[in-house]
C-alpha cells in the first residue's frame, strides 16, 4: 500500500515550499521571494510520531490568470488535490485574507478533501496577530498559526494533518525501486518524457526553455518494475545562466544526478549533439551513473535506410569518452520506443550494481595476461598479482602489481575492455585503481 499523500497548496509567495522544506527537513524545494518560483509538483517525505506521509508542494494558484504558465500551475495543484488525502492550506498572515485565498478555499471545498488551514508568517510568539482571526472566513475550521522559518506551530499543523489520516493507512512500501534521473539541455523534451511514462500531466510543458525548475520525483510503476523518474531543470552553459533561480535549478539538477541510479541523457535530435550535451553527460560519467543516450523527437526527422546508421556515427564521435552508453532513438510525444527504454533502464541499473567474485576475476586475469603480455620498459615487466572488486555503482576494480608506472593507460583500457566484453558491463562506467603491493592508500 502507498503511503498517504499531503498536498500543500495556495496562491503565490505565501511560504509553500519553505513550508515544505520545513516539513521535510530538507531544502528539496528553492525558496526565493519572486513569486512563481515553483511550478510543478515536488515530492518528499515528512515523518511525524513514528508515522510518515508524501507530501507535495504546488505552485501558486491564480485562479483566473491566462498566462499559460500560470495556467499549467493551477493544473499541477488540481493534480495534487485531487491525489492528495489531506490538503494543507497555506495563507499568509501580514498581507490578510484576500480573494485568491477564497476562491482557493472554494476550490478545495468542492474537492470533498479534509482541509488543514495554515496561517502562515505568524513570526511573533504569543497571542496572534489581530489579521489572524479574519481567516476564520474561509469556512475551512480553525486555523493554525504557523511560521514555517522558524518552524513555530508546524507540530500543532502536523497534528492536526495526521489526525484526519485513519492508522490502516499507514504501511511501509518495502520494494526494488529504480531511481532514473532524466538530464539534458533546456527543451530537449524531458518533461514531455515523464508525462509519457507515467501517462498524466507530471511535469509542466511548455516550448518556453527552462520551464521546469525544480527536480521533480515521480513514481512509476509497470510491467518493467517500479522506478522512480526524476525531472531536473535543463542545464545550460554558464555564461547563459543569468539569474540565482536559475542557478539553484541547475543545482537541483546536479543534486538529481549523485541521487539515482541511471541518467536517461535527453539529446534533440532535430539539432544533433552539441558540446553542452557532451558536458552534461560527463557530469553523469564523472559520478559514476549507469548512462543512456536518448535521442529525443525522432520522429520529426526525415529518414532514409542511412539516417540512423549517420547518427549514431556522429553520436560516437562526440562521445568517445563514454562509448559503453547505449543510444536509442524515442519520441516522447508518440511514445516510440519507450518500452525499450524501460528495458534498457532495467538492464543498465543492474550491470551498474554488478559485483564479480574475486575467484572469477583472477582466472580472467590469467587468461588476458597471457594474450597480451603486459608491458615492460628497461628490462623490468609489469606484474599483476592480482584483482579485485571492493565497490558497485560504478563497478570499481583495484589491480595489484609490481610497479605502478609500468601499468600503461593502453593495457589498463585492454583489460577494462575484457571485463566489459566477459561480463557485458554496458551501460555503466567502470573505475581502474591501480596499488603497488604495500600500498595501503585507498
Amino acid at each position: 500500500m502507498a503511503k498517504p499523500v499531503i498536498a500543500i497548496v495556495g496562491r503565490p509567495n505565501v511560504g509553500k515550499s519553505t513550508l515544505f522544506n520545513k516539513l521535510t527537513g530538507q531544502r528539496l524545494s528553492i525558496v526565493d521571494d519572486t513569486p512563481g518560483v515553483t511550478r510543478d509538483r515536488i515530492y518528499g517525505e515528512v515523518e511525524w510520531l513514528c508515522r510518515k506521509a508524501t507530501i507535495i508542494d504546488t505552485g501558486g494558484i491564480e485562479p483566473y490568470s491566462d498566462d499559460i504558465i500560470l495556467t499549467q500551475m493551477r493544473r499541477q495543484a488540481q493534480l495534487a488535490i485531487e491525489t492528495a488525502d489531506v490538503t494543507i492550506l497555506v495563507t499568509d498572515v501580514r498581507s490578510g485574507m484576500v480573494a485568491t485565498d477564497v476562491e482557493v478555499a472554494q476550490m478545495l471545498q468542492k474537492s470533498g478533501k479534509p482541509v488543514v488551514l495554515c496561517v502562515n508568517k505568524c513570526d511573533r510568539i504569543g497571542d496572534p496577530d489581530p489579521d489572524f482571526y479574519e481567516f476564520y472566513n474561509l469556512g475551512l475550521g480553525e486555523p493554525i498559526q504557523v511560521s514555517s522559518v522558524h518552524g513555530h506551530g508546524t507540530g500543532d499543523l502536523l497534528d492536526a494533518v495526521f489526525a484526519l489520516i485513519p492508522e490502516s493507512d499507514f504501511e511501509e512500501e518495502e520494494s526494488e525501486v529504480i531511481s532514473v534521473a532524466v538530464i539534458g539541455k533546456p527543451n530537449v523534451g524531458k518533461s514531455s518524457l515523464i508525462n509519457r511514462v507515467t501517462g498524466q500531466e507530471r511535469s509542466i510543458v511548455s516550448d518556453i526553455a527552462g520551464t521546469t525548475r525544480d527536480s521533480i520525483d515521480t513514481a512509476v510503476e509497470n510491467s518493467h518494475g517500479k522506478f522512480i523518474f526524476i525531472d531536473t531543470a535543463g542545464i545550460r552553459r554558464k555564461n547563459k545562466v543569468d539569474n540565482a533561480i536559475e542557478k539553484y535549478s541547475i543545482i537541483r539538477a546536479k543534486m538529481a544526478i549523485e541521487r539515482c541510479d541511471v541518467c536517461v541523457i535527453m539529446i534533440d535530435a532535430e539539432e544533433g549533439p552539441t558540446e553542452q550535451d557532451t558536458k552534461i553527460a560527463g557530469m553523469a560519467h564523472e559520478a559514476g551513473k549507469g548512462c543512456i543516450i536518448a535521442v529525443n523527437k525522432w520522429d520529426a526527422i526525415e529518414k532514409d535506410d542511412k539516417t540512423m546508421q549517420e547518427f549514431r556515427k556522429n553520436l560516437d564521435l562526440e562521445f568517445g569518452f563514454m562509448s559503453y552508453a547505449p543510444n536509442l532513438f524515442i519520441s516522447a510525444k508518440t511514445g516510440q520506443r519507450i518500452d525499450r527504454l524501460f528495458e534498457l533502464i532495467k538492464y543498465v541499473a543492474n550491470t551498474n550494481a554488478m559485483r564479480i567474485r574475486t575467484g572469477v576475476l583472477n582466472e580472467l586475469l590469467a587468461e588476458a595476461t597471457v594474450r597480451v603480455q603486459p608491458p615492460s620498459d628497461k628490462g623490468r615487466r609489469l606484474k599483476i598479482y592480482y584483482v579485485t572488486q571492493p565497490s558497485t555503482k560504478p563497478p570499481t576494480f583495484v589491480f595489484f602489481c609490481n610497479n605502478a608506472e609500468l601499468f600503461h593507460f593502453s593495457y589498463q583500457r585492454y583489460l577494462e575492455n575484457r571485463i566489459r566484453e566477459t561480463f557485458g558491463l554496458e551501460g555503466t562506467p567502470v573505475r581502474i585503481v591501480v596499488r603497488e603491493r604495500g600500498d595501503k592508500d585507498q
